[in-house]
């Protein structure tokens, strides 16, 4: 069954708000999950922008070792390596080389972008380092996905 992924700031295909955007307060919205399988060893969360004009999705945020008991990510987690919440996390380079989240911010009259958060559960602790990309941690996750779930949002400028 897969992951339920949900954020009570917007809902699925919803268009996210402006204060999630780098055109409002640039902070993560909250997220939720249920139904990780009882043998998640950590989780892991991307958020992506296929959308983007260019080869790979623009990333926005990498953030990895979440543990397994955790039910959601509050709102406005802070840049950095390692937040404060939820305690051990670490948090990679987005497309801006920046550590943390950074908000949708497609260009100007570009049309719909398509957020896509996505969530896995992994049947192993990675044994990593903070500040990692996107393609560093998706080359540590193959073979160690048992489950994920994913939230799409929207935003148009």
């Amino acid at each position: 069954m897969p992951v339920k992924l949900e954020s009570p700031a917007f809902g699925p295909g919803d268009a996210i708000p402006c204060r999630f955007t780098a055109d409002g307060r640039n902070v993560s919205p909250a997220l939720a999950w249920s139904q990780v399988p009882p043998t998640a060893q950590e989780l892991v969360l991307i958020m992506e922008d296929p959308d983007a004009p260019g080869r790979e999705p623009w990333v926005h945020w990498v953030i990895y070792k979440i543990p397994p008991q955790a039910v959601g990510l509050p709102e406005a987690v802070p840049p950095g390596a390692t937040p404060p919440a939820p305690a051990g996390v670490f948090q990679g380079c987005n497309s801006w080389g920046q550590l943390g989240y950074g908000g949708p911010a497609p260009p100007r009259a570009h049309g719909v972008h398509h957020y896509h958060f996505k969530l896995f559960a992994l049947d192993i602790a990675l044994e990593l380092f903070h500040s990692l990309t996107r393609e560093q941690l998706c080359q540590a996750l193959r073979g160690h996905v048992i489950e994920q779930g994913e939230l799409i949002g929207t935003y148009c400028r």
